[in-house]
């Protein structure tokens, strides 16, 4: 199905906003959710978002995404405009398109709070509500759950890869657009990362914002030397670029302009942005504390990713923080997860898939993660009825098209619970090689025969 709308008449700007959302979308959840509403299927259906697989890069994800689709969900409105636009199109019909118009999302959702390590085939979220509605929520919440997903998993390998080191996240302006760069950005900071150089994440999450100085600004003053001294006159406790030219020469630089300045010296670190950085901060380290200058910082840059800092840190790099762009923004080794939103149950009955490779679990389902002196040791997916041992994952975020107050948090009470619960972690899995074997998680003895009574009920 295709259609031009180069007539639909003027565009409603170039961003994506609370006003326009209702139409990020795939056609065919409209064709779809039309289809339903003609055939009279109104009836409640279960969906489950999962990973249907881990990339061979991750032992775990860490779920991440859920405050944004929520609101997506609760704010989700197609107001005259976009009719006006549906109506362009040749599939919808008016009785649609009023519906289209009375449209609020009213069902129930079951998440696993954010900042939680999760494993494949567990759902992060399951929606409960009319077939239509919860069809139409597939592709907002596929979109900012995987997403945010994504990256604050791989942060979280950064994170743990910088063994206590401060890491700044550095990445917008290599990030896959405006949005990504300012999601990206809190899902960063909720895996760990210590600040940002995104000022509109900033302002919008009440991350701490952090920078240092770029090589145009240097290159811009005819010597290296009043660059440094101009920069700190207005920043006197900021990070000094010292590689523009020769890294160790700017070293020296620092160290001459230290002498100078005396006691109105107070650069609080330089920053090594190519080369071997672990020799160069040896050697700065040593230059640096033989001057005196032992409280001044040594922050690394230069495409970093994981495996680098944790070379870094196990050659023993006297380096204080980590300045990390787009290999974690984009999660450059493993920048998309298999994660779909399936149907697993619909009128009372539960639905499957059996196709190979792409199996779903039936019914409304909960995870119980089994722990032994406070470490996870397994996950069990059940049934959500089914009695298990076990801490249960998935709680109710949403009620009726409402959040929860209760179970409603703030990005600081995501970035505590994801700390905590990878400490919980087996230690093999928070390492960056893969971890062999994996994580075990398994299917109760209920959810079990309810995928052999839906099997049967099919003729699979």
């Amino acid at each position: 199905m295709t259609a031009d709308a180069a007539d639909a008449g003027p565009r409603p700007g170039h961003w994506v906003s609370d006003a326009n959302q209702a139409l990020l979308t795939d056609l065919y959840q409209l064709t779809m959710a039309q289809a339903y509403l003609m055939e009279g299927m109104r009836d409640e259906a279960v969906f489950s978002l999962f990973a249907r697989r881990l990339p061979d890069q991750r032992n775990y994800l860490l779920a991440c995404g859920l405050d944004d689709a929520l609101h997506c969900l609760e704010t989700a409105r197609f107001d005259e405009a976009a009719l006006a636009y549906l109506a362009t199109l040749p599939w919808f019909r008016a009785e649609f398109l009023d519906w289209l118009r009375a449209f609020r999302f009213r069902g129930d959702v079951y998440a696993v709070p954010e900042g939680t390590p999760v494993f494949a085939g567990e759902p992060l979220l399951e929606v409960v509500a009319p077939i239509a509605e919860a069809q139409l929520a597939e592709t907002i919440l596929l979109n900012q759950v995987h997403f945010e997903t994504v990256v604050a998993s791989k942060a979280s390998r950064v994170v743990d890869a910088a063994a206590g080191r401060r890491v700044v996240d550095f990445g917008l302006r290599r990030m896959h657009g405006a949005d990504a760069g300012l999601k990206a950005a809190r899902a960063c900071y909720l895996a760990g990362v210590h600040a940002t150089s995104n000022v509109l994440g900033g302002w919008c999450y009440g991350i701490p914002v952090a920078g240092t100085m770029a090589h145009s600004y240097v290159q811009a003053h005819d010597r290296e030397p009043d660059a440094f001294r101009r920069f700190l006159a207005l920043y006197p406790e900021t990070i000094l670029l010292v590689d523009t030219y020769d890294t160790l020469a700017g070293v020296d630089q620092v160290i001459a302009l230290a002498r100078e300045l005396g006691p109105r010296f107070r650069a609080r670190g330089i920053r090594l942005d190519s080369g071997d950085l672990g020799a160069l901060a040896v050697e700065a380290r040593r230059r640096l504390d033989a001057a005196g200058l032992t409280g001044v910082e040594i922050f690394a840059s230069s495409g970093l990713d994981e495996y680098q800092i944790a070379a870094l840190v196990a050659r023993g790099a006297p380096i204080d923080g980590f300045g990390v762009g787009a290999a974690m923004g984009v999660a450059a080794d493993a920048p998309v997860l298999d994660m779909v939103y399936k149907l697993a149950a619909y009128a009372g009955k539960a639905r499957l898939k059996t196709s190979p490779g792409k199996e779903i679990l039936p019914g409304r389902k909960q995870v119980y993660r089994i722990e032994a002196e406070g470490r996870a040791v397994r996950d069990v997916i059940a049934l959500a009825g089914e009695d298990h041992p076990g801490r249960p994952l998935l709680r109710p975020v949403m009620r009726r098209g409402e959040r929860l107050a209760e179970d409603r948090d703030t990005l600081e009470a995501a970035r505590q619970r994801a700390r905590d619960e990878r400490d919980r972690l087996p230690p093999e899995l928070r390492g960056i090689e893969p971890a062999r074997p994996g994580y075990p998680v398994t299917v109760s003895p209920g959810l079990e025969a309810l995928r052999r009574q839906a099997r049967s009920a099919v003729g699979a």
